[in-house]
Parts: structure tokens; C-alpha cells; sequence
């Protein structure tokens, strides 16, 4: 048995992310989804890279894939974030491998869009599979979303499936909770942190 693990942020999950787990689904005989998670304690910690949280994040997958994919939060940070790097020399870096590994037996094989990330996943030892990056990106959706909740206007609507589309309006509070702010992240060997929480 094959596991396909797909660790993204997917904040929102767009029509690009539906291909790559569609994708993954004829390459493996099951899909491991997660979703980043970054926590304070039991808090999770959001921005305006990271909108949506967890469960709204689980909420769009099921939309789509019903219960033909697992859905869980094994990869999460927890604060102080800067303690997971550099990798293979910080203890909490190894934990995280257990944490994606949770429920994992036999073969299995991680993907990713990014040569950076790749290099992360396969000093892990999570065996990459680096793909293309696919022509609609979670970081312009949210680009779109933050300016409709400022300006106006709907194109977003058209890179996202039409039940996530339909969370996303359910959550409308939490685009415009982000839209006019300025964005507090950290970026370290190509991944993305909240600087909430790096070096708390």
C-alpha cells in the first residue's frame, strides 16, 4: 500500500490544489492531506498568509473530496517556531517527522510544487516528489480576496471550487479581518512563518 502525503497550506484551497490531490489519488492507493497548522500553546496562530484556519481549511477539502482523502493536523508548529531550524539538528524538527508520519505504514511518498520545500521533505527523509507549480497559486487567490474585500468584484470566485467559494463567503469576517493590514511573515529556507510565535 502507497500513501501519498500532501503537507500545504492550502489557505484556500484552490482549483490548482483539487488537481494536485485528484493527481495524487491515481498515484497512490490513499492521500494523506494536511493542512500547515501553527499554534501558541492551544491557540492557533493566524495572519494574513494565513487566513483560514484549521478547521475551515478541513471544512473546503471535504467540500470536495468527501471522506476520499484523510484529512489531519500532524503538521503543525508549535511556538517558538524558529526552534524547529536548522533541521536534522533541532530535536522538534524530528517530532514534526513523527507527527506526518502519524498512521503512516508501508510505502509512502511526499509532494510538493517547491524545489525549496522538496530539498526540506527530502532532508527529512519524506521521500519528494517535486511537481510542477500549477498556474493558479493559493497566494494570489488571497490576493483577490483581500482586494474584493476592499474594492469590490468577484474574480476569485473562478479559481476556487464553488462549495469553497461558498465557506469562503460564510467566513467573509475573516477576509476582511486581514485585507487591510500589513502581512507579519517570516520567511526561513523557503518555508513561511507567522513572526507571531517565531521567537516567542
Amino acid at each position: 500500500m502507497t500513501i501519498a502525503l500532501y503537507l500545504a497550506h492550502l489557505n484556500p484551497v484552490t482549483h490548482a490544489h483539487v488537481e494536485i490531490i485528484t493527481e495524487l489519488q491515481d498515484l497512490a492507493d490513499s492521500v494523506k492531506v494536511m493542512p500547515v497548522v501553527f499554534r501558541s500553546g492551544e491557540r492557533e496562530i493566524n495572519s494574513k498568509s494565513f487566513p483560514f484556519d484549521y478547521s475551515t481549511r478541513k471544512k473546503m477539502l471535504e467540500s470536495v473530496f468527501g471522506n476520499s482523502i484523510s484529512i489531519t493536523d500532524d503538521y503543525a508548529f508549535e511556538a517558538p517556531f524558529k526552534k524547529y531550524l536548522p533541521p536534522l539538528v533541532r530535536s522538534r524538527s524530528w517530532r514534526l517527522k513523527r507527527q506526518i508520519l502519524h498512521g503512516v505504514k508501508g510505502e509512502y511518498f511526499s509532494y510538493t510544487g517547491d524545489r525549496a520545500e522538496g530539498y526540506m521533505l527530502k532532508i527529512y527523509g519524506l521521500h519528494p516528489r517535486v511537481g510542477q507549480r500549477k498556474q493558479i497559486s493559493a497566494t494570489s487567490v488571497k490576493e483577490k480576496l483581500f482586494d474584493s474585500a476592499l474594492n469590490g468584484g468577484q474574480e476569485w470566485k473562478s479559481d476556487v471550487p464553488k462549495k469553497v467559494a461558498e465557506i469562503i463567503n460564510e467566513s467573509w469576517g475573516v477576509v476582511e479581518k486581514y485585507a487591510g493590514i500589513k502581512d507579519l511573515t517570516t520567511r526561513v529556507a523557503g518555508m513561511k512563518f507567522p513572526k507571531e510565535g517565531w521567537s516567542e
